[in-house]
């Protein structure tokens, strides 16, 4: 009871601000672009420097060297996760110009703008190391596969372009990520104002992410949100089928056990954010992707609450 119990007091945390971003997109205080410039000063700012603070400050050569090799671990989860929506997407008679969307919506899951906020309110700074594998692998994923699946559901020839693709790859969080590794093993210390700074303007991470989120799901409108065989297949995905897969493939590994718990919440986070945004760009079904994003996000924060038990049990 007293996991439970915490676990909902961290959700509480998440919600909390969650409303208030959501209350003030009500009350007309964000245009139809603000919710696009947050989430540019969050992926583009305020996150890479959280983690080049965070990585400098909280972490040592030795413990880096020992968390890279558990990415195979998030990588043969989402491959797994992959074959299962083929077949999902089948069985359920997804239509054609959806089949890809529900498919990378299956796989893939929110790292950042809810997974981070979530994972650091219920364990600490001390569970961002390994967000940061998981979400190098999911981003990985989402910009080659899952945008790949999407494009073949919209209208025209799809085409790969490296460039793009390593540019949506190498995104400023991850190489914020890399840059704090660098520094690490370098042994480069970092100026008092530099850290200050670099602290000062990653602490707005968190409370921006969940913004961002509030006036998501105040833009999708609560009213959009209905339960059929597209919406459900994608949460049995999200919610069930993915911390099982993750489950299993972690049960007998040894590994810590904080890094079980975070990948496992990792992969039971929701729809991806970009999911809309891509969606649109190729002339998908973007309505669908906006309301998988409001009702996944709105169901994780009591999905999580549950997971938390069952995994401390």
């Amino acid at each position: 009871m007293s996991v439970f119990l915490q676990s909902i007091q961290g959700v509480l945390v998440i919600l909390v601000m969650v409303a208030i971003g959501y209350g003030l997109a009500s009350a007309k205080w964000f245009t139809d672009k603000s919710g696009q410039i947050i989430a540019r000063i969050v992926t583009q700012v305020a996150l890479p420097m959280y983690m080049v603070n965070t990585i400098t400050h909280d972490f040592t050569k030795g413990e880096l060297i020992r968390l890279l090799p558990e990415i195979k671990f998030p990588i043969i989860s989402m491959l797994v996760l992959f074959a299962i929506s083929v077949g999902f997407a089948r069985a359920l008679g997804i239509r054609k110009n959806r089949r890809g969307l529900f498919q990378s919506m299956f796989f893939n899951s929110n790292t950042v703008f809810v997974g981070l906020p979530i994972n650091m309110a219920l364990f600490g700074v001390k569970s961002l190391p390994y967000v940061l594998v998981y979400y190098m692998v999911n981003t990985t994923f989402f910009w080659t596969l899952g945008t790949y699946l999407i494009q073949r559901d919209g209208e025209g020839a799809w085409k790969f372009d490296i460039r793009a693709t390593l540019s949506k790859v190498f995104s400023p969080p991850l190489l914020g990520f890399i840059l704090g590794i660098i520094f690490v093993w370098t042994d480069v210390k970092l100026p008092t104002f530099v850290v200050s700074d670099l602290q000062y303007i990653g602490n707005l991470t968190v409370p921006l992410s969940m913004f961002f989120i509030g006036i998501a799901v105040q833009r999708a409108g609560l009213r959009n949100m209905e339960f059929n065989k597209y919406s459900l297949g994608i949460l049995f995905g999200r919610f069930i089928l993915a911390p099982i897969v993750m489950f299993f493939l972690l049960w007998k590994a040894d590994v810590p056990h904080l890094m079980k718990q975070v990948f496992i919440l990792q992969s039971a986070m929701p729809v991806m954010t970009n999911a809309p945004v891509v969606t649109s760009l190729y002339g998908a079904d973007a309505d669908y992707a906006a309301i998988m994003v409001t009702e996944s996000t709105i169901l994780s924060l009591v999905v999580v609450p549950i997971l938390m038990t069952l995994i401390n049990n």
